[in-house]
């Protein structure tokens, strides 16, 4: 069993704001395969089903995104699964938008949600699909930025995004996640090789 998780903040005040694409991308894979995320579960709503032939839970945690990790931990625990079972979509102010970056592990990461589950599950060793949503210009408060509604260009890049973000899981289930990386990861500047 495969837990696919994508984070992001409940409620409709957050849905079209950045922090949310890992829950836009869960519920785009969901659409594609037909499974419906409705069961509440280990404080998350969650729907079983199959992607690329795996048995997989997609999960939309619950808890606000900087408790991740408490909602991650117990549904590997429930399904019985490790880290090496566990894929994270999520959004990343370091990466500009619209570009796609697979890792299999990690700690540099300034998002929250990632931080949560990596304390929670005290490895940082599993999957993260992260979505760029970087500023075009400096921006204050980084907080603020993730969490404002998206407008009508970011909401278009966004979609394509959690799209693209959908496929490389598939590849991922179907295929490893080097052969997924070699596909969907592009080329970025030194300044992005940096923080990973």
């Amino acid at each position: 069993m495969k837990l696919i998780v994508g984070l992001g903040n409940p409620g409709p005040d957050y849905e079209w704001t950045p922090h949310n694409l890992g829950f836009l991308a869960v519920d785009t894979l969901a659409g594609r395969e037909g499974i419906r995320i409705t069961r509440p579960e280990s404080k998350a709503l969650v729907g079983l089903g199959k992607v690329a032939g795996h048995e997989v839970v997609l999960a939309k945690p619950q808890t606000m995104m900087n408790l991740s990790g408490v909602s991650v931990r117990m549904l590997l625990e429930r399904y019985e699964g490790g880290p090496a079972d566990l894929i994270v979509l999520i959004d990343e102010a370091d990466l500009p938008w619209g570009m796609l970056r697979i890792r299999d592990k990690g700690l540099n990461s300034t998002h929250n949600g990632l931080k949560s589950i990596i304390s929670a599950l005290g490895t940082d060793e599993f999957v993260r699909v992260r979505m760029g949503v970087q500023p075009e210009k400096l921006w204050g408060d980084r907080r603020e930025y993730v969490l404002r509604i998206m407008g009508r260009e970011e909401r278009k890049i966004a979609e394509e995004m959690v799209a693209e973000a959908a496929g490389a899981v598939e590849m991922i289930l179907a295929e490893g996640a080097e052969k997924a990386m070699s596909r969907f990861n592009r080329k970025a500047s030194p300044a992005d090789e940096n923080l990973e």
